[in-house]
């Protein structure tokens, strides 16, 4: 990233803190009330003093302990039970209606069953971290292992390979963008949950320390602990983010391909002659999908490889 967009983003939330400042300081009473709001200085005091306080930093150790455990669960379980629906019919009937059963029920909601199935709090605050991770994952999975084209399967199985070098060759990288989505999304409701399930039924962590300090109108503590919230989850998400970059790196990248091509350089050619084969595949594939041949991922029966299957060419062949 350029020092330019660095300094544009730092300029938006410099922004955004400059019209909080404006609007509590002066009092602003219009259809929205900001005189009880805490300002910018105040909120920034608080922070610092509980910065240097051993309890914010517990309280911070236990949010991120659950959100980890929560989340790893639910990206396993997620991508394994998500391609196991798209690659076979049984579990889909077996699984799928199951899961299309709880799945619009929201994360927070199963607090009660929560207290009820386990015998701690913090084994019922991870369980609804896992559940509100799993299904934006199972989901994206799902849909990424369906939309991938069936040829590159059949290029592997036609050379030989068998189901497990189909699964971990073609079938996992090439879902890897849509899971990755998931994974995404998942990180940030799980933090939405587990701070709502630590409000209710928790002992440490950021949401409960949040909920305290609005029992006893503490507000700047309340933003305190909204802002600790929302760091984390940024933090969390671009994680998720550029690990998901690392690993797809086959994946055509914006700002390594330069600016995009013209309508008219796309243009197939209409000349007369035969077209010279490409020396380099025409779409990127996935990096165990590397047995497609110049014709690119669509293989040899691809539209790319029209002119190869000329009778003038399988003449030359049979020569």
């Amino acid at each position: 990233m350029t020092v330019g967009r660095w300094a544009l983003r730092a300029a938006s939330l410099g922004a955004a803190l400059l019209v909080w400042q404006g609007l509590t300081s002066l009092d602003v009473n219009l259809w929205l009330r900001f005189e009880q709001f805490p300002t910018v200085d105040e909120v920034a005091s608080t922070f610092w003093q509980r910065a240097r306080e051993d309890a914010y930093w517990h309280d911070l150790g236990f949010s991120l302990r659950r959100i980890v455990s929560g989340f790893a669960l639910a990206a396993v379980l997620g991508i394994a039970v998500g391609t196991a629906i798209a690659r076979s019919r049984i579990a889909e009937d077996l699984i799928g209606p199951l899961l299309e059963v709880l799945r619009p029920i929201p994360a927070i909601a199963l607090v009660p069953v929560a207290i009820l199935l386990f015998p701690s709090n913090e084994q019922g605050i991870v369980f609804i971290t896992f559940a509100a991770a799993f299904f934006p994952v199972l989901v994206s999975t799902r849909h990424a292992v369906r939309a991938l084209t069936p040829v590159w399967e059949e290029a592997v199985l036609t050379m030989g390979g068998g189901r497990g070098r189909v699964l971990f060759s073609v079938v996992l990288p090439g879902a890897l963008p849509g899971i990755f989505g998931g994974l995404s999304v998942g990180i940030g409701v799980s933090w939405i949950c587990v701070i709502s399930a630590e409000m209710i039924s928790g002992e440490y962590g950021v949401g409960y320390r949040t909920w305290q300090d609005y029992t006893v109108v503490d507000y700047p503590g309340v933003f305190v602990g909204m802002v600790t919230i929302g760091a984390l989850g940024w933090l969390t998400s671009t994680a998720v983010e550029r690990a998901g970059r690392r690993l797809t790196r086959w994946l055509p990248s914006r700002d390594a391909s330069g600016p995009v091509p013209s309508s008219a350089a796309a243009r197939p050619r209409t000349g007369r002659g035969p077209r010279r084969p490409s020396r380099t595949p025409d779409h990127a594939a996935p990096a165990g999908a590397a047995v497609t041949g110049p014709a690119g991922p669509a293989g040899p029966t691809g539209p790319g490889s029209a002119p190869e299957t000329s009778p003038e060419r399988t003449r030359e062949v049979t020569r």
